[in-house]
């Protein structure tokens, strides 16, 4: 019910200022003892995914805490684990505004960010300043004026800087508001950057005697063959885990909307179906060999479930949580079945 009157507050209000407003406030609140008014209870529901233990299988999805600012805020809501980021070594603006819009009707919304951050350093200094200790992922990417043919120098400047503080390292190469960013999920790029990484993790694995799995968040607008393509490289290159998925660019969905034509990635109820199908068809190509995050459109444990159905062995929350608030991961924990 408290949720209710938040969000028509926020909802009334431009969805960047109102994103702005939450993360100000709830970075107040993260040393505070009136952190506890925000704990919700939560039974223990743990799983093991990437040889990490993960308190309950909800998890909030990059994009959200970009900084970092909030981790203690999150999990105080409950969330078994936090993916903040995506983060880039140098902080940048993103792109001009607006750049978030809400299809309110279709519990939607559509952004072109564009990686706006205050770069990696800021972010570690934000984690140690938490002293969080539950599951931890820094989603990392490149910085917009690094050109593509060297994106994967950007990808191992962050691995480097986040590695010591990281449970999980996420692998962003499927936002569709960095230019040319996509192009990393084919052919030799990929695999040229996936066994960059892997040779890095390797080394910094010695230098500070843990283990980081590395997880590759991918597009819902996969064909077949790319999805295929993709698959055999996370297998080849030995990847933990791989997160499902990313943003569309599909607009059948909300067609006929007055924002149903503005550029960014679309988020939410409908991409559900899309997201659930690419988990579906990963599941069956990576036969157990690598685990699946499942992230899109979930919005009631139902949706949480189907996640789970098709493959899944955790989710993570954004639009979902937006329109719907705390309750939501309270639901879904209480109700999903693994």
């Amino acid at each position: 019910m408290l949720y209710k009157f938040a969000r028509a507050f926020l909802f009334a209000r431009d969805p960047e200022w109102a994103h702005d407003f939450t993360i100000h406030r709830f970075s107040q609140l993260r040393d505070s003892c009136l952190l506890s008014l925000l704990r919700q209870n939560l039974p223990a529901k743990p799983v093991t995914v990437m040889g990490i233990e993960f308190p309950n299988p909800v998890g909030l999805a990059a994009g959200l805490d970009k900084n970092g600012e909030c981790i203690n805020v999150w999990d105080a809501l409950g969330f078994g684990f936090v993916e903040i980021g995506t983060i880039t070594p140098r902080a940048q603006p993103g792109n001009d505004s607006p750049r978030i819009f809400r299809l309110v009707e279709h519990h939607a919304l559509i952004n072109r960010m564009g990686f706006n951050n205050k770069g990696v350093d800021h972010l570690v200094d934000e984690v140690k300043k938490s002293n969080f200790k539950g599951v931890l992922g820094i989603n990392i990417g490149k910085n917009k004026d690094t050109p593509v043919e060297q994106g994967k120098d950007d990808y191992l400047i962050c691995m480097d800087k986040v590695y010591p503080h990281a449970s999980y390292i996420a692998v962003n190469i499927s936002s569709p508001n960095t230019p040319g960013l996509r192009s990393l999920q084919y052919g030799e790029a990929l695999d040229e950057l996936l066994a960059a990484l892997k040779l890095r993790q390797s080394e910094l694995a010695k230098i500070h005697g843990k283990y980081v799995p590395l997880a590759v968040k991918i597009a819902p607008d996969l064909d077949d063959e790319e999805l295929a393509q993709v698959a055999t490289s996370l297998i080849n290159h030995n990847i933990d885990g791989v997160i499902a998925t990313n943003t569309t660019l599909e607009r059948s969905a909300v067609a006929g909307h007055k924002h149903a034509d503005e550029a960014g990635g679309l988020s939410g109820r409908p991409v559900a179906q899309s997201s659930t199908q690419i988990i579906s068809k990963l599941s069956a190509l990576l036969k157990g060999e690598i685990p699946i995050i499942g992230v899109g459109g979930i919005d009631s444990a139902e949706a949480a479930q189907d996640k789970i159905n098709a493959g899944a062995s955790l989710v993570q929350l954004y639009t979902g949580f937006i329109y719907e608030g705390p309750p939501l991961i309270k639901d879904i924990v209480n109700r999903l079945k693994l």
